[in-house]
């Protein structure tokens, strides 16, 4: 009695055929006379030719927009910014969704304060977490606290899709998008599976952030996606004690950039106390204190956002005169 290995690459953006194909081969494996047992190994890559070169991006079914919040690099709090925003945009009364993608470093589990395991639905779609009125998907759920995810890029691109495809978010205003820091695979697989309404890009002032800043806003440019605008968080610390302002990382990184990107500065997050131990314990500061200049500061963000996304799917009428 024999064992046979199969190992098939697969081409596909969607997150159900390789599961398809490889049920579908072992049983037709199985079949053959002598054969002891038979498995199917398959590596998943996306299509050829990119979002900005042919690939044919869908909607999220019900969600009207999905909005990335990225960085170029990591330390930046791009998802202190993601989690808060997705707050106060649920809090204008909106139904909103925030997806941690994530996929190595999940961190919106500890952030909203929740180890709670996701459902499946009788045909196999996950159900979202709920927490502070959101629903909530992110690979935190699934994983121990200690446990690393340790996957390759064929793997990480699979889980990617399924979150974005497979997750039941149901009817939504906005869905929300935590990438991780960079332009690797999980950030191509996203611009290449769903249309997006824009992306945010996080930095600090510093030169150093700004320098990868700029590589993530030219990636969404060369995908023909929107770059909504900047958000400077950490811009500057007020001592609670003599209430003087430092500016710790520099001063004006952030405006220089947005100019130089000829997109709008949307806000300036300062360096807080509070919003670092409610993202700790699990409360997002928009929440946990509605009185914070943070919380002013990242309200004022959401609506600039809200504006930005109706005038992208809704472009001004060109008139013409005759």
């Amino acid at each position: 009695m024999a064992t046979l290995k199969v190992q098939l690459a697969l081409a596909t953006n969607d997150p159900n055929v390789p599961a398809t194909i490889k049920n579908d081969a072992e049983r037709a494996l199985r079949t053959i006379e002598g054969l002891r047992s038979a498995k199917v190994l398959i590596d998943i890559h996306a299509p050829p030719g990119g979002a900005g070169a042919g690939a044919v991006t869908t909607r999220i079914p019900g969600v009207r927009h999905v909005i990335a919040v990225a960085s170029g690099k990591g330390g930046v709090g791009k998802s202190t910014v993601a989690a808060n925003l997705a707050v106060a945009l649920e809090q204008t009364g909106a139904r909103v969704g925030l997806c941690d993608c994530d996929i190595y470093g999940p961190s919106i589990s500890l952030m909203f304060g929740t180890r709670e395991r996701p459902t499946a639905t009788d045909e196999n779609m996950i159900v979202p977490i709920e927490q502070y009125g959101l629903r909530l998907m992110s690979m935190g759920f699934l994983l121990d606290d200690t446990s690393p995810a340790i996957l390759r890029g064929p793997m990480v691109t699979r889980y990617t899709q399924q979150f974005l495809r497979q997750v039941e978010w149901g009817e939504l205003d906005y869905l929300v998008l935590d990438l991780p820091p960079g332009t690797g695979d999980i950030q191509l697989t996203i611009v290449q599976t769903v249309a997006l309404s824009g992306a945010i890009i996080v930095t600090t002032p510093q030169e150093v952030a700004l320098i990868d800043a700029r590589k993530a806003a030219t990636m969404f440019e060369k995908v023909n996606v929107p770059v909504l605008g900047l958000v400077e968080n950490m811009s500057y610390f007020v001592s609670p004690s003599d209430n003087k302002r430092y500016d710790i990382f520099g001063t004006g990184g952030g405006e220089r950039e947005a100019r130089r990107l000829r997109v709008p500065l949307l806000g300036q997050i300062p360096i807080d106390i509070a919003t670092r131990k409610g993202g700790d314990r699990g409360i997002p500061i928009v929440t946990e204190d509605p009185k914070s200049p943070v919380t002013a500061e990242f309200k004022r963000i959401t609506e600039a956002i809200r504006k930005a996304v109706a005038i992208e799917r809704h472009p001004p009428l060109s008139l013409k005169t005759e």
